[in-house]
């Protein structure tokens, strides 16, 4: 398999590393595509090896950036966000050894995130307002229009957290996955089809939900939404498990992924509401006892 080539190339040399991380940081969503190669080095060679390699890689591209004009300090904001998150996530996963546990942490970190920038920042729309008048620009060159009143600075906020919490939780399942493939013996932290986020979690959305509605405190819903839509990957786990069981054929699994970007905030809604209830109910549990 060509994925599965690539990923023994790059854990084969220490210079092969260096290039995979400098080249995929300049792709479009990095966290994604450099992130997983980090969580497959993280895995596969080790934290200290890893950080050298990401160390020479960072030195390659700010003396690149400097000799063509670039701002530095954008290209080491963007290095630290790419990498840092997944290397953590990929510790994590080693010192846990579970999948499973560390998304869990994941989904708590992602949400105190949001707490302590509601508290950072005094004047959330005040933040927003440069990236928002960035989009607007980007939006009305293609000859549409943004509608800024639908932006607020809470939607933003949340749609941060979701995107990025998304974003490497899907580079370290796809890092994880290039591991699991690797022709040397490699370590076994669980099984994505078996993600399941759990009854506390879901006892405690219950709970805030409950919360936010008869106190009516904007940011109680705002993380009863955030932990909801994070549900959506034990949905997701779900799929994958049918296919596993040889119950989904594997061009409906493919389906999910393609309509992702169509569908997304209804695909993403029914998703959660699938993995809420089996957090409660435990399908899969349920039909292997059938």
């Amino acid at each position: 398999m060509v994925v599965q080539t690539i990923a023994k190339w790059l854990v084969a040399r220490p210079h092969n590393a260096v290039v995979g991380l400098a080249v995929t940081l300049l792709l479009p969503a990095p966290q994604l595509t450099s992130g997983a190669i980090m969580v497959l080095l993280v895995l596969s060679n080790g934290m200290r090896l890893a950080a050298m390699e990401a160390f020479v890689a960072a030195a390659i591209l700010a003396v690149t950036s400097l000799i063509l004009g670039g701002t530095l300090t954008s290209v080491i904001v963007l290095m630290a966000g790419t990498w840092v998150p997944v290397m953590l996530l990929a510790l994590s996963l080693v010192t846990m050894r579970s999948l499973t546990l560390t998304l869990q942490v994941s989904v708590i970190v992602a949400v105190a995130a949001m707490l302590l920038f509601q508290i950072a920042v005094p004047d959330p729309a005040a933040f927003w307002q440069p990236y928002l008048d960035v989009m607007d620009d980007v939006i009305r060159e293609n000859g549409l229009q943004l509608d800024t009143q639908l932006l607020t600075a809470e939607v933003m906020t949340i749609s941060a957290v979701l995107v990025f919490w998304m974003l490497y939780t899907a580079a370290l399942l796809t890092g994880y996955w290039l591991y699991s493939g690797l022709p040397a013996e490699t370590a076994n932290y669980g099984r994505f089809r078996d993600l399941n986020f759990g009854r506390v979690i879901a006892f405690t959305l219950a709970l805030v939900s409950l919360l936010a509605f008869v106190i009516d405190i904007a940011w109680l819903s705002n993380v009863a939404f955030i932990v909801f839509v994070m549900f959506m990957m034990q949905g997701l786990a779900i799929v994958h498990w049918l296919h596993g069981e040889g119950i989904l054929p594997i061009f409906a699994v493919v389906a999910v992924y393609l309509l992702m970007p169509f569908l997304q905030v209804l695909l993403v809604i029914v998703l959660a509401m699938i993995g809420y209830t089996d957090a409660w109910i435990e399908f899969r549990r349920r039909f292997k006892k059938a």
